[in-house]
């Protein structure tokens, strides 16, 4: 099967989503920040996917911004940090400026050099990922950018999977959907898609109906799954 599109989430596939955090401990004047920041990270993210996860099943969806809002107040909460407004400010401002994981501007390069239709498709509301794509400067190596918010309704919902038909006009098996999420890899994989989750913490693989179709540790090889 020809690979004609590869498509991307953002958040912990091409920008690195502990970046804010890490970034705010490194900060003058944060050095009661810096031993949470790690627990803050993950707990932000952990809630932020779970939160997205409730409002889907229960029909009450709202843009991505407020569930990554609602994720970071638990967080901070949970380290006993939730009176701390300038802390929760700057955490915020941090996220619309995402890095990109090193590899990415060579890898989407590498593909668009070889005639691949390259887009990310994520949960994030538009703005926001406006925000993270040109903070990282990869704009001019992606063809698109789709996001939930056409839809009304967060992955792993097949309706969010068909937007890249929607936009492409291919068929899911031309498809390679590339996430860090191994349950957005596997329920793309259950769609039809072929799939690569990358898993950077080695994490075991989620009991699901699907797995994903390859796993890999980072994203340089990417092109050479595609057939680059």
């Amino acid at each position: 099967m020809t690979i004609t599109t590869c498509i991307f989430d953002a958040y912990g596939t091409l920008f690195d989503v502990a970046a804010a955090a890490r970034e705010a401990a490194a900060e003058p004047g944060r050095e009661a920040f810096a031993e949470h920041w790690p627990k803050v990270a993950d707990h932000w993210r952990l809630k932020q996917i779970q939160y997205s996860w409730l409002r889907a099943v229960t029909g009450a969806h709202t843009d991505f911004w407020e569930v990554t809002q609602n994720g970071l107040d638990w967080a901070l909460e949970a380290s006993g940090l939730a009176g701390d407004a300038p802390l929760r400010e700057r955490l915020l401002q941090l996220y619309w400026e995402l890095s990109a994981y090193p590899e990415v501007p060579a890898m989407l390069d590498a593909l668009k050099s070889a005639g691949f239709n390259t887009a990310i498709l994520s949960n994030g509301s538009p703005a926001m990922l406006d925000g993270a794509v040109q903070s990282a400067g990869i704009g001019a190596l992606l063809d698109d950018v789709l996001s939930v918010e056409s839809v009304g309704i967060f992955k792993p919902a097949r309706a969010v999977y068909d937007l890249v038909g929607d936009r492409f006009g291919c068929a899911p098996h031309e498809v390679l959907f590339v996430s860090s999420n191994g349950w957005d890899a596997a329920a793309a994989s259950g769609y039809g898609f072929t799939t690569a989750w990358v898993n950077r913490a080695g994490d075991p693989m989620d009991r699901l109906p699907w797995t994903p179709g390859h796993v890999l540790s980072d994203l340089t090889t990417i092109p050479d799954l595609a057939g680059a």
